[in-house]
Formats: structure tokens, sequence, C-alpha cells
């Protein structure tokens, strides 16, 4: 049995990994639990989230720990972050990004560190990216081919930009007025599947099949 902590941004992404990716992982003796890296209107600066890895690397041994942040949004003192916006390439961004988080911990951790317990991930450009994954998932046929329009205009739904206006979930906003990241999200996510969204999100399949096989 491995156990994989998974610091995420809010309740959104705690309700995935419980609802959608744990059940998934499950089958392969995996067990991942989500911890949140800030409660409501807590600072999501490097400095506390620093503090909140390593703390999680260092209570449990032996679980692996990796990250599911929006690079939306990530404060510009994460390292990497600022770096990542001298690429075009959606998967170069997120590497430059991960390669520099992780440096950063091994180094705060010492030579003696495992490198494998540590994953870290950066989600492209923000977890309503992965809702573009299946566009006929969503209930509403005028809704689905809406957001189908705006899916191919891209690589793929990694690729969605990250301004203020047509970041995915200003895109979905645009088109579900009410959309509710929460409710109607974590809706989408089910119905869509983790099957889909590794079809269409190469950077997150990755992710995905690292946690199916941990320290490899």
């Amino acid at each position: 049995m491995n156990r994989v902590c998974i610091l995420v941004e809010g309740q959104t992404e705690e309700t995935f990994v419980s609802d959608v990716l744990g059940p998934f992982l499950n089958q392969s003796n995996i067990y991942p639990y989500a911890v949140l890296f800030r409660k409501q209107g807590g600072s999501f600066g490097y400095q506390s989230c620093r503090k909140i890895i390593l703390n999680a690397l260092k209570q449990d041994r032996l679980a692996y720990v990796t990250t599911l942040v929006d690079f939306y949004g990530l404060p510009k003192d994460w390292p990497g972050r600022e770096q990542a916006n001298s690429h075009k390439h959606y998967l170069d961004k997120a590497d430059m990004v991960e390669k520099a988080l992780s440096g950063d911990i091994c180094e705060q951790l010492g030579s003696s560190f495992n490198l494998n317990r540590f994953i870290p991930y950066v989600q492209m450009h923000e977890f309503e990216a992965l809702l573009f994954s299946n566009t006929s998932a969503w209930a509403e046929d005028k809704i689905s081919l809406q957001l189908e329009v705006i899916k191919q205009s891209f690589s793929c739904p990694e690729d969605i930009n990250d301004r203020y206006e047509t970041c995915p979930s200003r895109r979905i906003l645009n088109v579900l007025t009410n959309y509710n990241k929460i409710i109607d999200g974590i809706i989408a996510a089910k119905k869509i599947g983790l099957a889909a969204m590794r079809t269409a999100c190469p950077h997150f399949n990755e992710w995905i099949t690292k946690l199916e096989n941990p320290g490899k």
C-alpha cells in the first residue's frame, strides 16, 4: 500500500482527490489524501506553502507528497513562476515551475532526502481546463457546443491560456453564468471521467502515471 499526500489549493481540488482520483488510484493499491495549502483567506505565498510541503514530507516518511496547484494565479514568489513566462509552450512552463520547486525542496531537505518521494505538479492552466476534456458530458447541448468551439481553438485543454478574461474558468463562466466551481466543477469532472482527461491532457496524464507508479 502506498500513501500519497496531495497538497491542494482549495475545496474543489480536495473533493476531486477524494471523489474522482481516490477511487481510481485505490484500484492500484494507491491511497491519496488531500491536504489544503490554505484555509479560507489564508496566504498562498511560497514561504508558507514551502513549510507545508516540508512538514508533509517529514511527518509521514513513508508517504509520497505531490502538489495540485493551478499555474494561473500562482504567486510570483513560487520557484520558477516568473521565469516560466518566458516560455510559450504550456509544457515548458509547467516543467520550469516543477523543476524549480523540486530543486528548492531538495535543497531544504539535504542530500539524504529521497527525491522520488516528492512529485511536484502544476495544473495547466487551472483545474477547469480538465473540464474541457469531453465537452459533450455537459448537460446542455448548447453549452457543450460553445465549450467545444473554445476547445478546438487550442492544441489541447491544457493550452487554454491564463489571462483573467480568457482562463478556463472564466470561459466556462461566460457560457454558464451560474457556474459554481465546487458543485458544478466536480459534477462535470465525474461525468467526464479520468480516462477522458488523461487522453485530452498530456501533462495531467503524465502526473497520474507517476501517481500510479510512485517511486519509479
